[in-house]
């Protein structure tokens, strides 16, 4: 098409970039921490294409059902509830009311994770996953790690079915079950257990963003007054499990630094137990080996 001298030729993007803008505000003004980012992802998820791709979009193909999953993220539903799906490592997982949505914290506790058991002179390594969830930190280490044995626990029956998607075809073994008291046919024979339990005390619900607190799941949020409960279970857990010389690596709350590695003490039959950053040098998660007699 021919345009006169000084006309502009339309712009295929203009409609869709507009859009994108006027939701960025949007979500910024409702205390979105991403804005940008989420009103990108929405729109690439309705229109059926990556972020990247948006360009490809034309102004024709505008979907409506944009507003409406903006009306959600702005309500600050999860953006992985609207759009089904997270993101974790190299994984794509499915997601949803009922399961905790994992974090990019949490990709650091799987990576020394990783590399602990690839130090390990262990041919066919055999790790635990306790309070699984979606499956994330089984998925990943089964991914990483080739030859491992992963065996990952959950005990919510809601959270179960995502993993159960999730691992579908893959080395992990689920179970249903308590973190507190399971696999007992494993006991003193696993390299590592590793988990993300639950650990924000009861006493900071109403500091809790309102996407963890009115969508996560609570099971997978509090434990107890000072949100330790469930770690300090996982200890006795951890210590029936692993082999001596095995590993333990748990997430902890970065307010909880130097408190977690004191419920792995000596007197319990521990070793080297230690506190570790996370990509924002903030106290992330702990460690600490099964004593050898």
């Amino acid at each position: 098409m021919l345009h006169s001298p000084g006309e502009r030729p339309p712009n295929p993007r203009s409609v869709l970039l507009a859009e994108v803008a006027q939701a960025t505000q949007r979500l910024a003004d409702a205390g979105v921490p991403s804005p940008r980012f989420d009103a990108e992802e929405l729109a690439a998820h309705v229109h059926g294409v990556k972020r990247g791709e948006l360009h490809t979009v034309p102004d024709a193909d505008f979907d409506a059902r944009y507003w409406e999953a903006i009306a959600r993220r702005e309500a600050r539903e999860p953006l992985q509830h609207i759009t089904g799906r997270a993101f974790f490592r190299y994984l794509e997982l499915h997601v949803g009311p009922g399961v905790f949505v994992p974090r990019p914290e949490t990709e650091s506790v799987v990576g020394w994770a990783i590399d602990a058991v690839r130090a390990m002179d262990v041919v066919e390594p055999l790790i635990v996953d306790l309070c699984t969830g979606s499956g994330a930190i089984a998925l990943a280490l089964a991914q990483e790690v080739p030859r491992s044995r992963v065996h990952a626990v959950e005990l919510s029956e809601d959270a179960l079915q995502y993993a159960q998607k999730n691992v579908a075809g893959s080395r992990v073994v689920l179970h249903h079950g308590d973190a507190l008291s399971a696999l007992p046919e494993l006991d003193g024979q696993v390299d590592l257990v590793v988990s993300n339990p639950p650990y924000i005390p009861l006493t900071e619900w109403e500091y809790v963003a309102p996407e963890a607190r009115d969508h996560d799941p609570g099971l997978a949020l509090f434990s107890g007054e000072d949100g330790l409960d469930t770690i300090r279970g996982i200890e006795r857990t951890a210590h029936r499990l692993l082999r001596p010389g095995g590993v333990v690596v748990i997430e902890h709350a970065d307010t909880q630094g130097g408190q977690v590695p004191w419920i792995f003490t000596e007197e319990k039959g521990w070793a080297d137990a230690a506190d570790h950053p996370d990509l924002n040098n903030r106290p992330r998660f702990a460690t600490a080996r099964r004593a050898t007699p």
